[in-house]
């Protein structure tokens, strides 16, 4: 995950997506490893942060930088 600050007043809410491997790039598709579904971290401001294999993973590394996630359906 990019760096993260804690800026007083910035909205601490990131948002978890299911992407379906088959609609990434390739040369992201090349490095799932056999996977059919990646979770992406967004910011507020619509900005990627990470990209994952795993739901639980996705919401521990947005709580380990301090932010709050969210499931988007």
């Amino acid at each position: 995950m990019e760096e993260m600050m804690m800026d007083a007043g910035v909205d601490r809410t990131v948002y978890v997506k299911p992407i379906a491997v088959t609609d990434l790039p390739r040369e992201v598709r090349d490095q799932a490893e056999g996977l059919d579904l990646l979770y992406a971290v967004h910011d507020a401001e619509g900005q990627q942060l990470a990209l994952v294999g795993d739901q639980k993973l996705a919401f521990a590394l947005a709580r380990e930088h301090n932010y709050a996630p969210v499931m988007v359906h």
